[in-house]
């Protein structure tokens, strides 16, 4: 992947934070990992397909998820549930405005959503880029598998 399509993908996270919270996000250094996938607590995971083929996967914790889902949703009592749709609308919104930059023919899938530390498999033969996203005190990453 380019340098300028890290800094799209970079973007289109920090966009989103900000608009829902009102309240930037700030991206960390952005990593290489091809083992052991970086997981949270919960997983909105994206297939990517068209001319670019791949995977896109937002991940995030309990403590942010009710955060955030309290602020958007305004919520006071949040569950399980709740965060798993969450992390999948965050997974969804965010790669959805990434099509903007890419193009029509940048598919995706619906966001499939995990909870826990469940296997989630990388294309062995693509990198994986890691970005850690800071909002308030909470990491969360969007990791970026794409041929």
């Amino acid at each position: 992947m380019e340098s300028q399509e890290i800094t799209e993908f970079v973007d289109t996270t920090i966009s989103f934070f900000t608009e829902i919270s009102g309240e930037p996000a700030k991206c960390g250094i952005p990593f290489v990992k091809n083992e052991d996938p970086v997981v949270l607590k919960f997983t909105g995971l994206i297939g990517i397909t068209g001319k670019r083929k791949g995977s896109i996967y937002y991940t995030a914790g309990q403590e942010q998820l009710t955060d955030l889902a309290k602020l958007m949703l305004g919520l006071t009592d949040v569950s399980n549930e709740d965060m798993k749709d969450l992390v999948g609308e965050i997974a969804n919104t965010v790669t959805g405005n990434l099509r903007q930059s890419f193009g029509s023919d940048f598919q995706i899938s619906v966001p499939v959503v995990v909870e826990g530390p469940r296997d989630i498999k990388m294309p062995k033969n693509i990198d994986s880029y890691v970005l850690p996203i800071n909002w308030r005190d909470y990491e969360s990453f969007l990791v970026v598998c794409l041929e």
